[in-house]
Formats: structure tokens, sequence, C-alpha cells
């Protein structure tokens, strides 16, 4: 018998605050009434801050992240169109294969899963693009499997710089909302994102943010599509209302988890991320570990993929975390299984967290067969932190 809670770190779902929690414990109501509607249209306004965009639309489709890509898909483009897509990494492998599966002509780029997104070969591909063939390109903001951070800014001035008018599509599931992103600024014109990461809700919605110039395409899509169809949602931005019916007590949720992300602010967010991941990062570091990022200046600040050492099979690691210690790391995916496990660090966390999470996988390392100092990592991570206090702390003083 298990005593205490289950310690959550994967990159997803993540921690849902207490007071997310209790904001979803509301009786059941009339999604079709008269305040439910302006209800809605406040959490969709303050959903377009945390996307960044002023000019976009924001459309909540029961589901998940996953429907949010579907959705982008099939209201913008056209079977047989031709998009440019990176594969590198779990989850923009499924995000290709969805893509085919949806009648596109998917130009790939093979890469090593630990890559970012490859800007100058999309340069070259895009400028030999003469012809416009190329409708979309795709980025993984944030390869969940991997813990990579793509430069999504860098696509978008490759794009203006090969004078070309492909839409662009980013998966933001792991970032929005932890990491900086910014709709309007790097031209985005879909993004996808879920209620289960960044946002701090359980699962059940789907995000996409749309520009004038996607809402545009839509018009003229061709693709199939039935539930996610925009022009069934388009009423939800103008009115507040959906068209089919919603977890409203999920809706409300998310009125408590964007309080709470606008009241610590999206910038004070970011830093956060960026400080709680540099101390995992130093802490796996101190272990003689590697990261499955292939370079610190892409290593993602929501999740962090960890390579065991030879003869170490990171499922046990895993296991033992769970059984022995009550606590949930992520798992290799896909190809890496086995070799990676993960240390999600994204939504309701703090310090003290991250020092479990590192204590707690010293543990299992070490049960699991590899050479791991007990300590290490939580004392690499506690000199960082400790020295990240105190710079804030003088600077609070000195304003």
């Amino acid at each position: 018998m298990r005593t205490g809670i289950n310690t959550l770190f994967i990159p997803g779902p993540t921690n849902v605050p207490e007071v997310v929690r209790r904001a979803m414990n509301v009786p059941m109501e009339d999604q079709r009434g008269p305040e439910f509607g302006a209800f809605v249209l406040g959490i969709l306004a303050d959903l377009k801050k945390v996307c960044q965009t002023e000019t976009g639309r924001v459309i909540l489709y029961p589901g998940s992240g996953t429907g949010a890509w579907e959705a982008a898909i099939t209201n913008t483009l056209n079977p047989g169109d031709k998009v440019l897509m990176a594969r590198h990494g779990h989850f923009s492998t499924l995000w290709a294969e969805m893509a085919t599966k949806l009648g596109l002509d998917v130009e790939l780029v093979d890469l090593a899963w630990g890559a970012a997104t490859p800007v100058n070969e999309f340069a070259r591909r895009l400028a030999a693009d003469r012809k416009g063939r190329i409708k979309a390109v795709f980025v993984t903001h944030n390869e969940t499997a991997t813990g990579v951070t793509s430069d999504v800014a860098a696509v978008r001035k490759v794009l203006d710089d090969s004078f070309h008018d492909a839409l662009l599509f980013v998966d933001g599931v792991s970032s929005i909302g932890s990491i900086e992103f910014k709709m309007d600024a790097w031209g985005v014109d879909l993004a996808v994102t879920g209620s289960q990461k960044g946002l701090m809700c359980p699962a059940g919605f789907g995000v996409l943010a749309v520009s004038p110039k996607a809402l545009a395409a839509s018009a003229q899509a061709t693709s199939k599509r039935a539930f996610f169809d925009l022009k069934d949602y388009a009423m939800l931005a103008d009115t507040g209302y959906f068209p089919y019916t919603p977890p409203a007590q999920l809706l409300h949720g998310m009125r408590a988890a964007l309080d709470r992300i606008l009241a610590e602010g999206l910038e004070n967010v970011f830093a956060r991320h960026a400080r709680l991941a540099e101390g995992i990062r130093r802490g796996v570091a101190a272990w003689g570990l590697e990261t499955c990022a292939e370079h610190s200046s892409i290593a993602s600040n929501t999740v962090t993929a960890i390579r065991v050492p030879e003869g170490v099979d990171a499922r046990d690691v895993i296991r033992i975390g769970f059984e022995r210690y009550n606590t949930s790391f992520g798992s290799g995916l896909a190809r890496l299984g086995g070799k990676v496990f993960r240390i999600g660090h994204l939504g309701d966390l703090n310090e003290a967290m991250c020092l479990t999470a590192l204590s707690v996988a010293e543990m299992a390392l070490a049960e699991a067969g590899a050479a791991v100092e007990f300590g290490s990592g939580v004392a690499a991570a506690q000199a960082w932190y400790a020295q990240g206090r105190t710079v804030r702390a003088n600077r609070i003083a000195a304003e």
C-alpha cells in the first residue's frame, strides 16, 4: 500500500494546482445558458494573451492536442498539397504520419532524435520551390520525446527571405504557456496546444490559434472534416457558444489556471521554467550523464530526456521510481525506449519539486545499476537555485 501522493514528473498531463481542481468542482450547467457565452469569451481572450496574438482567433476543441493537429490540417489544406516537415522525435513523427493519412504530400527531412528543426535545410528547400508547391511548413516547437526546442522565429525568417507564401504550422503542445511563444511576432498561422500541459488543467481540450491568413485559407480548403470543421466553431470566437457539448467543468478549471498564469506574468512564467530546467540539467551533468538534446542551446525548458549509461535500462529506472518511491518519470518513446527517461518540469512547479525529482532519480538510477553518487545531482541543482534566489532578492531590494 502506497502512502502520500504520487509525485508526477512526466511532461503531461502535468500537476493540476489545487485552485484549479477546486474550480472544476461545480454543478452541471446549461452550456447554452445566458451567462455561459460571456464566461467562455473571457477565457478565449486570455488564451490569446498566452499565445501572444491580437489578430488571431483561438478555437477550443473538445479533445486533445492531437485533435487540434487534425483540425489545423483539414481546415486549411487540400488533399495532395505538399507540406515541408522535419522528423526528429516521436511527436514530429506522429504529426508527419497524420499528414500522410490525411492525404498530404509530405516532404520530410529526417534528422537524429535530439536535433532541432533544420532551419538551413528548410531555407534551401523553400528557396528552390520557385513554383510555390509547398503549401505549409510544420515546426515542432518543443519535441517532447527528446527535450528539444526549435527556433520558430528563424523558420519564419527563412519563409520571408525566400518570399514564400506557405502557411506556418506550429506544434506548441509542450511549449505554449511555459516557453516563450509569440504567434503574431513570429508570423505563425496555426498554433496547437492542449489543456493538460502548460495550461495546468486535465486533458480534454485541444487549443488551436488561427491567424487571419489561415482563416482565409480555411474558406478555400477542400479536405473533408465534420466534428472539427472550423466554420462550425467560428461562432465560438464571436459568441462563446460551442456547436457541440463542451466539458464545461474543465472550462472553470481553465479560467482558474489562466488567472494564475496571468497573475504571475508570462515573462515570469518563462523565467521560472528556464530557471527550473537549468537546475535539472545541472543535476544531470553532475551525475556524468547526457541529455538527448544534441546541444545545450536547444535544450527544452519543459522536459529533459536523460540518456542512461551503457548496461542500464531506462525502463528499470522508471519502474523503480514508481514502485519503490511512488514517483512517475516519463518513458523513452519509440526508438528511445529503454535508452532515456524523462523528467517533465512544466506547469505548476517549483524548486523543491525539481529537487525531489532529482533525488528520486538518483536512487532509481543507482538501484538500476548506474554509478551515481547520492546527492551529486541534488547538490548541483541546489547551488543553482540558491544562486538564483540570491540574485533575485538583491534585484528586488535594489528596486
